[in-house]
């Protein structure tokens, strides 16, 4: 799968696993889920990586001006997440890359996003399954 989108990876300057982030980030954005709920324990849970390997990651994307964190005012021990405008501004640019490399495939549209619905219900039952 990083093989498919080094090209996009490249010309955007992030890595794979930044990608993944933003995409958690993005989905969290348009849903316009509250503020205090951007944790990095949740971010955390979405992709299944603990802490020690997030905090590294979240560190150099909010290097690169994608994301900001700050501690909650509520508890000290919880480190939120906020998305930046250049990350929204990558989102665009992404979306119009991804939506010309699918283009590109010889498959349609609606028949790739059944397949990312499906994906999505193994990728949930698994996790439900792992945390019995």
């Amino acid at each position: 799968m990083t093989r498919a989108y080094q090209p996009m990876l490249r010309e955007f300057g992030i890595t794979y696993p930044q990608y993944l982030v933003l995409l958690v980030l993005w989905q969290w954005d348009e849903e316009r889920r509250a503020a205090d709920l951007w944790t990095v324990s949740a971010l955390g849970s979405e992709l299944m990586l603990d802490s020690g390997t997030l905090t590294p990651l979240l560190k150099r994307m909010e290097g690169l001006a994608l994301l900001r964190r700050r501690r909650s005012a509520q508890d000290e021990r919880v480190t939120l997440i906020e998305i930046t405008d250049t990350a929204r501004a990558l989102r665009r640019e992404v979306k119009a890359w991804r939506d010309s490399a699918l283009g590109e495939l010889a498959v349609p549209k609606s028949r790739l996003e059944a397949l990312h619905r499906e994906l999505w219900k193994l990728l949930n039952a698994l996790q439900a399954d792992s945390s019995k």
